[in-house]
């Protein structure tokens, strides 16, 4: 077993920064703005994380788009190319992060074709991060002052047990790449978020048939009104939640209905309590036929699959598009402070009981974007740079990781599900930030 570099030219130890895809790089860009030392492992060749599709751990498949608009999407700082359309393709922005990578000179920082496969605690600023290299297999050490996790959350699928001898193909939705795939054959997606409805509609056109099982309602939301992005409208009137709620769910109902004249069923809850979907396609193939809707699943027997609604029929592949668990095996729960189905830390990030462990990235937000990534980004590399000066942390930001006891729901009631465990109000959320960003520069004298 090798040891890398592990000090820098004034002895201290360097962060271990894990993950090269969106949120690690932004981390790498603010680590080098503020003069914090750190060193990059991520496991493919290159940047870009699960937007390279070239990337074997890539979940991306060929269809892929962002669900919202680039402008609301960019980093202020580095903006899309004109070219680029309103909705880009993951292409366009695994491109676009190869770029920022470059522009900002940050795969010099990184170890590439690096798999984190330990991280160990020996002390409160000295922990030991243990990694392979993928195209030789030979293993190395390095000491790191602590651990900043971007390696993602949408990488380790959520494959429900098939009830019943289903004699068919059955994949989760992170094995999908093309539409061809599906030639000749009668196939039904499992679940009804954005990445479930994309493949249905790729489905449509190259599948014998195709049925869509649906357990409970989804709000569906269509990218364009008025020729506009959805998400561009709207966006500088400040409603109270319950208002907005009550307003937007109006809106969307006079823009593509009610989901029961889909043959789908309604949401039970408020808008924006779950993850809408971005996808108006799938509503208009249901309305053609092209699409069959089907309740939650029973049980299965050879090619035959049963419904709740007591309807049967008979399909070639299942593709459960379930969603995916938060899954970091390099390092201990504790060391997370995990807590049911995700780390319990302020604002996502921050660990009350490990001051050098920060979580990067696990985070849902309506509308949060890149950008907002970016804010979150800079108050780690803050709170790290005052945390090692004489200016010490801010008593707020001190007092609130202590606490931990915010969700910043902002006042909605987000459902009981594990992907929502780390979501949060997107306006509440970037104030907050921006609050102890503000506090953290006062006190280290910097713009």
């Amino acid at each position: 077993m090798g040891t890398a570099h592990t000090t820098a030219a004034n002895g201290k130890r360097p962060y271990a920064l894990i993950g090269a895809g969106p949120m690690g790089l932004v981390m790498a860009r603010e680590l080098l703005r503020y003069g914090i030392d750190f060193q990059g492992f991520e496991m493919h060749s290159g940047p870009g994380g699960l937007w390279d599709i070239e990337n074997p751990h890539s979940t991306m498949y060929e269809s892929a788009h962002l669900i919202s608009s680039k402008t609301m999407t960019e980093i202020a700082e580095f903006p899309m190319a004109k070219s680029v359309a309103t909705y880009p393709s993951h292409r366009d922005v695994g491109l676009y992060f190869k770029d920022y990578a470059h522009h900002f000179k940050l795969n010099e920082k990184y170890q590439y074709n690096a798999k984190v496969l330990k991280v160990i605690k020996l002390a409160a600023d000295h922990w030991q991060v243990i990694w392979q290299h993928t195209e030789t297999n030979e293993e190395f050490t390095f000491a790191a002052a602590g651990v900043l996790i971007a390696s993602g959350t949408l990488h380790y699928p959520n494959t429900p047990k098939l009830p019943g001898n289903y004699t068919g193909e059955a994949i989760h939705a992170a094995a999908y790449r093309y539409p061809q795939s599906f030639n000749g054959q009668r196939v039904l997606i499992v679940g009804c978020g954005n990445s479930a409805c994309d493949i249905a509609v790729d489905a449509v056109h190259h599948a014998q048939e195709v049925g869509l099982s649906v357990r409970r309602g989804y709000y569906f939301f269509p990218k364009f009104v008025f020729g506009k992005p959805i998400d561009t409208l709207g966006g500088k009137l400040k409603l109270p939640t319950r208002l907005k709620q009550w307003l937007d769910s109006l809106i969307v109902k006079a823009l593509v209905g009610k989901p029961s004249k889909y043959g789908l069923p309604d949401p039970n809850y408020r808008i924006y309590e779950s993850h809408p979907v971005m996808n108006s396609l799938v509503l208009h193939y249901l309305g053609h036929g092209d699409i069959q809707p089907r309740s939650a699943i029973t049980h299965t027997s050879g090619l035959t699959v049963h419904f709740a609604d007591g309807t049967k029929a008979e399909y070639d592949k299942i593709v459960f598009a379930t969603g995916y668990k938060l899954h970091y095996p390099f390092i201990d729960n504790t060391l997370l402070n995990w807590q049911g189905p995700a780390p319990h830390l302020y604002l996502n990030v921050f660990n009350p009981n490990e001051p050098n462990v920060c979580m990067l990235g696990m985070i849902e937000a309506t509308g949060l974007g890149w950008q907002g990534r970016v804010e979150q980004a800079e108050l780690v590399a803050l709170y790290l740079k005052a945390k090692a000066s004489k200016a010490g942390l801010s008593p707020q930001l001190t007092a609130a990781i202590k606490g931990n006891n915010e969700t910043f729901s902002g006042g909605i009631n987000y459902l009981k599900l594990d992907r929502m465990a780390y979501y949060v109000n997107k306006d509440l959320y970037r104030a907050t930030v921006a609050q102890h960003c503000r506090e953290l520069k006062h006190r280290l004298g910097v713009a």
